[in-house]
């Protein structure tokens, strides 16, 4: 469900420090103490575009997972990527990641408490046991962990109390939706205590899949979550050990066929949450985890020293059925392997004016895929006998080994007026080995299959690179009053370059099949350089009428070049008109200028007309980009900005949310709606009819009620889609182009020929319906 921001709850995320949240309901009533740049400060000395939710208002309005925030979040997308519950895709701002295979750095960096995520497996973290989760637009890096391009989102998870404590939800709604989730802490002893959380989360599909006889678009996950703290008498020692565990084991999600088969005559389904696809192996299952210690030792008044230590790794099997159909066609059974190792830490330092932070991070990371794509019906074209199990298997393995340091001060010139500045130094290597190869026999052994290899590879190549730069920021704040900040920032942000995982040597551009093709050729068509980003930020932040209004407006620049743009193509390496197989091409092909406004708003419309702590309010939020790309470099080398859009990034995003706390009875009543709205939405950077989505909007609506001593218990009524919206998130296309612009050759009769396979891919994955459930709270 869409969760409204908690402007009062805010919490600055460049630092991503803890913060004094006000109580659930005293929404604009109080100043907000966040230690956002090392220091206690309100939220209006914090010079930053932010939106952020606490885990009480999310849990109030019954929100499921990250994606439940991007609705309410200005110039921001987060949903899951196209086949999975459990993948991220995130774009802020229009930048972004939007294909999760390896190579690719983050635009957009995930944190879990302080600790980033270097994959977007795994990282569509579902809601509980979290204190707040924070969004952050723009570059960051000059004052924690990993450098991000497009900006930084942080789960918070909840600090261990100093008593016994018990908190329980448990959950029951439509589509056999049943999840509960049970925290327990405790202290052993004086300045020990220990926690553990655990979450079951269910649900039936919303729709079927008719070949296999499942259901499609299920959910079945169990989570948990172990953490011990220490902490000296005198809090000058933090000790901080969790460790996490997740196991998703849904159905694959599979999409729906917007065209009949080409080949079979196969209808397109009513229900667009059916299919027809027929790959089984591997079975779906995904199993991520970590460890994380976290230390902050006060050395004196004025420095203090903090350690991050991390390490995690994930494994995700999948099959992803393209064409949506019984025929091999363009079925990829994959596996995602990803594991890494981190470390920060951070000398602090404050006194009366100046404040701030020196700090060294470093990431050892390796991710890995391997994938089949099976063309068994391609095979005949290829004088290859019926039921051959033609394909290709790519394999490929990124290393990345990557170390910084950083700086970041705030120089406060009089009690209105400060300057603030920092730098980063990032050093990135990464290294790689790609494999790909025909084959015989359908999928490898690992899927269950018995694929071999069909002559000598296509692809056998390694390279390493390293990229280096050095990113600063710049600040200016002023507050002319109490209630009001003022402020401008330059921040300069990149993204590391890498190899594509999925690259096919027979396509390496200057060659034309002619034997005798030198390496630095090769390794030059894999590589792709980092990206840079110059962003530039104005803000106003302040409050009026005794704080029962808020507000936060935002207009921001931004300088997009050398972006890197991944793209998959079909390939038909001899020229004879059969696409044999699949490749990846990633290149710097394209300059972009991003250009907005962010507005954030709260206001209390009325107070205390049912009884103490009653009140009406109304928050809302508003973003426009103007993203366009200034010069793009087409697959022939032609110059086709004119034909590209900015992926994942509408236009326009707006939402409104109106809530209201009465005392009612013995307890107290919470009741909210919201509406949000998206405008068109392109899902590559060429439009396409079949996955591009027009403007929608969604309507969200919560009831809550709290009773019993310190609102021990609760109970809440949700519904989620309530119009049954249906629009589209992600999806899969592969049609003949255009060799100028690259756009697909649509006929009058909405068909075109396949790049890939003989059936057609045009696939899409859609939003949730209409969902109602129930929640159950208690703690004590």
């Amino acid at each position: 469900m869409a969760a409204a921001p908690a402007f009062a709850q805010q919490a600055d995320p460049e630092a991503l420090a803890q913060a004094e949240l006000a109580e659930p309901g005293a929404q604009g009533d109080q100043d907000i103490v966040v230690t956002a740049r090392r220091r206690e400060e309100t939220l209006l000395d914090v010079p930053i575009a932010i939106t952020a939710y606490s885990g009480d208002a999310l849990a109030a309005q019954g929100a499921i997972d990250l994606s439940d925030i991007g609705d309410t979040t200005p110039n921001v997308t987060l949903e899951p990527s196209r086949g999975t519950n459990s993948t991220l895709t995130a774009f802020i701002r229009g930048v972004g990641q939007q294909d999760p295979v390896p190579g690719f750095e983050a635009g957009v960096g995930l944190y879990i408490d302080d600790v980033y995520l270097n994959r977007p497996q795994a990282a569509l973290l579902d809601i509980y046991d979290v204190e707040r989760i924070e969004v952050l637009r723009g570059p960051q890096g000059t004052l924690y962990g990993r450098n991000t391009i497009g900006g930084a989102i942080k789960y918070v998870t909840r600090r261990l109390p100093d008593e016994v404590s018990v908190r329980a939800r448990a959950t029951y709604g439509s589509y056999d939706q049943a999840d509960a989730v049970l925290s327990v802490s405790a202290p052993l002893t004086d300045g020990i205590r220990v926690g553990l959380a655990g979450a079951r989360l269910s649900r039936g599909g919303f729709g079927d899949n008719l070949t296999l006889g499942i259901e499609n678009y299920n959910k079945d996950i169990w989570a948990g979550r172990g953490t011990v703290e220490f902490e000296t008498p005198d809090s000058r020692l933090f000790v901080r050990i969790s460790g996490d565990y997740t196991h998703d084991k849904s159905n694959a999600r599979n999409g729906h066929r917007l065209i009949p088969g080409l080949q079979s005559g196969a209808p397109v389904l009513d229900d667009v949450f059916d299919t027809r696809a027929g790959l089984a192996n591997p079975v779906n299952d995904i199993e991520a985890g970590g460890l994380a210690m976290n230390v902050s030792a006060q050395l004196s008044d004025a420095f203090t020293l903090r350690s991050i230590s991390a390490w995690r790794k994930d494994t995700s099997f999948t099959p992803i059925d393209f064409d949506a159909l019984p025929a091999v066609d363009v079925d990829v059974p994959a596996v995602y392997r990803n594991e890494q190792i981190s470390q920060e830490f951070q000398l602090l330092y404050e006194s009366d004016r100046l404040n701030g932070l020196v700090g060294f991070y470093y990431l050892d990371a390796r991710a890995s895929t391997k994938f089949d794509v099976i063309l068994a019906t391609t095979g005949p074209l290829l004088g290859l006998p019926v039921g051959a199990g033609f394909g290709q298997q790519t394999a490929g393995d990124v290393r990345t080994d990557t170390w910084s340091g950083f700086a970041d001060f705030t120089y406060d010139v009089t009690d209105w007026l400060s300057l603030a500045g920092g730098v980063r130094y990032t050093s990135d290597t990464r290294a790689s080995d790609i494999f790909k190869a025909n084959r015989l026999g359908g999928a490898d052994p690992e899927f269950g299959g018995a694929g071999a290899n069909l002559g000598a590879p296509i692809t056998d190549f390694s390279g390493e690179a390293t990229f280096e730069r050095w990113t600063p920021r710049a600040s200016v704040s002023i507050k002319p009053n109490a209630d009001t900040l003022v402020y401008a920032s330059w921040s300069r942000g990149f993204k590391g370059g890498g190899f594509d995982p999925r690259g096919n040597a027979n396509i390496a551009p200057n060659t034309n099949g002619v034997p005798g093709i030198q390496y630095d050729e090769i390794y030059d068509f894999f590589l792709f350089e980092p990206e840079e980003v110059d962003s530039y930020e104005v803000g106003l932040k302040g409050s009026l009428f005794d704080r029962a209004f808020t507000y936060q407006l935002t207009g921001f620049w931004a300088d997009y070049s050398d972006v890197q743009v991944p793209g998959s193509v079909g390939v038909d390496a001899n020229g004879d008109g059969v696409f044999e197989g699949f490749a990846g091409v990633t290149t710097n092909a394209a300059a972009a200028t991003l250009k907005g406004i962010e507005a954030e708003v709260f206001a209390r419309l009325a107070r205390g007309f049912a009884g103490a702590g009653s009140q009406l309010t109304f928050a809302g939020t508003l973003g426009y980009i103007d993203a366009q790309y200034d010069s793009f470099i087409g697959p022939s080398g032609a110059e086709v900005s004119d034909f590209r859009r900015i992926q994942n990034t509408p236009e326009w995003t707006a939402s409104g949310t109106l809530g209201a706390i009465a005392q009612v009875g013995p307890g107290e009543l919470n009741a909210s709606t919201t509406l949000s709205y998206r405008s068109e939405t392109t899902q590559f950077e060429v439009p396409n009819p079949f996955l591009d989505q027009p403007g929608f909007a969604l309507w969200d609506a919560s009831i809550n009620y709290s009773f019993g001593p310190d609102a021990r218990y609760s109970i809440g009524l949700h519904g989620k889609n309530l119009t049954d919206e249906r629009y589209i998130t992600s999806g899969y296309l592969f049609a003949a182009a255009n060799p100028t612009t690259g756009i697909p050759i649509i006929n009058p009769q909405g068909t075109f020929t396949p790049s890939l396979g003989r059936e057609g891919v045009a696939t899409a994955f859609y939003g949730n319906p209409r969902q109602f459930y129930v929640t159950f709270g208690v703690q004590f």
